[in-house]
């Protein structure tokens, strides 16, 4: 690492760089499986999928981190004091995580039974996420 990389100033981007690394590993190793696997479909496409996930993020993690302002752990010389304050909003009171969650083991239930497990779980997920989604909408703590 250089000086100047050092300097306050220039973010660093680490999680971009460790996701696109991932994608560069990972889609050479696919094709290697592939090779030496005779194509096996299940390995050979999770690898794929696997490197090709991990570009996409990498890329989705540069563009953002290129224009958002310099974040204090961005900062090699930077305090712990620099980042306290408030983190995000969130919503301890909400019950639509649960509803997600049961939709997707709905969904994935449906596999092992039927089919039409799955739709009942992907009706659900649907009503969960808009749920999540405008739970702010209609004013602080409202049901």
């Amino acid at each position: 690492m250089s000086k100047e990389s050092l300097k306050p100033g220039k973010p660093m981007r680490t999680e971009s760089w460790l996701f696109a690394v991932g994608g560069l590993v990972f889609t050479p190793m696919a094709v290697l499986y592939g090779l030496l696997s005779d194509w096996e479909p299940v390995g050979t496409t999770a690898l794929f999928l696997l490197g090709g996930f991990g570009g996409l993020t990498g890329a989705y993690l540069f563009v953002v981190g290129s224009r958002v302002d310099m974040r204090p752990e961005d900062n090699p010389l930077g305090n712990i004091d620099e980042a306290a304050g408030e983190v995000g909003t969130f919503s301890p009171w909400s019950w639509w995580p649960l509803v997600l969650g049961i939709a997707t083991a709905l969904v994935f239930l449906g596999l092992a039974v039927g089919f039409w497990v799955s739709g009942i779980g992907v009706v659900i997920g649907v009503i969960g996420l808009v749920g999540q989604q405008f739970e702010f909408s209609r004013g602080q703590h409202a049901h």
